[in-house]
C-alpha cells in the first residue's frame, strides 16, 4: 500500500526515470529500469535514455533476471518483494516495475545512488 503521495505543488518529475500515477485509484510510482544482465554483481551504474541503468548479477534464462531484479530492488528499497511489481519488459532489457512506496522514499534512494549524480538527465532539485 502506497503511504503517502506527491504534494499538490510539487514537480510531477523530479527523477526522469520515475514517475507517480494513479491506478484503481491509489497512486503508485512507476520506475523505468535499462538491465544489463550477467555482470559479475548487481549494481546501480548510471543512465540510460532516461532510465536507471542496472548491472544485474543473473542471466536472462527462464526469468531468473526478472526474479533476481524484484528481490534486489525490494532488499534496497526496504521493502518487500510484494511491493515490487514488473509492469512491462519481461522479456527485454527495459522493463517498468510498480513500487508500492512514497514517491518521497523513492526519490531519496535515487538521490543516494553514485552512479546517478554523473550525468543525471534534467534532475530538478528540490
Amino acid at each position: 500500500m502506497i503511504v503517502s503521495k506527491m504534494p499538490d505543488n510539487a514537480p510531477s518529475r523530479l527523477w526522469p526515470c520515475l514517475r507517480v500515477e494513479a491506478k484503481a485509484g491509489e497512486p503508485r510510482c512507476i520506475l523505468d529500469v535499462s538491465v544489463s544482465p550477467n555482470a559479475k554483481r548487481t549494481e546501480v551504474t548510471g543512465w540510460h535514455d532516461g532510465a536507471i541503468r542496472i548491472r544485474l548479477a543473473a542471466p536472462p534464462v527462464d526469468g531468473a533476471a526478472n526474479d533476481a531484479m524484484r528481490k534486489w530492488l525490494a532488499k534496497s528499497l526496504g521493502l518487500t518483494q510484494a511491493q515490487v511489481t514488473l509492469l512491462r519488459g519481461a522479456s527485454g532489457r527495459r522493463k517498468q516495475w510498480a513500487i508500492e512506496a512514497a514517491p518521497t522514499h523513492l526519490q531519496g534512494w535515487l538521490a543516494n545512488q553514485p552512479a546517478l549524480q554523473k550525468g543525471a538527465p534534467d534532475v530538478e532539485n528540490p
